[in-house]
Parts: C-alpha cells; structure tokens; sequence
C-alpha cells in the first residue's frame, strides 16, 4: 500500500491559499484604482470668537501641571 505523501497535500494547500489571497488582493487593487476621485469641497473654518472678558470677571481657571517629585 502506498504512503500518503502528506508534504504534497499542505504545499497543495499553501498554493491554493496563496492564489486566492492573490486574487482578492487584486480585486481590491482594481476597485480601488477605479473609484472615481471626487474632490472634497474645502471646509469653511468654524469662526471662533474669543468671550468678551470684564475686569470684575473672574479668569478661566489654569489647568494644573503634575510634575513627579525629583527623587
């Protein structure tokens, strides 16, 4: 009786897993190189106003540094 030549099979295997990611890298080259490029509108710059600040009002609180100590 002959001896299954199991290194065959998975080469076989490997071939066949090799072609098809192949050719779904191609199909996905392909769509990608046939979409059309449409041109983005450019996006109008939110205007952002600065807050009118009064002398009797209290500033914007300062966001507090954490430094780990020198040790």
């Amino acid at each position: 009786m002959a001896k299954p030549n199991y290194a065959f099979e998975k080469r076989q295997r490997e071939l066949a897993k090799k072609k098809k990611q192949d050719e779904k890298d191609a199909r996905k080259r392909e769509a990608r190189n046939s979409a059309p490029v449409q041109p983005q509108p450019p996006k109008a710059s939110p205007t952002v106003e600065a807050p009118a600040t009064t002398p009797d009002a209290p500033a914007a609180p300062v966001p507090r540094i954490h430094r780990r100590a020198a040790s």
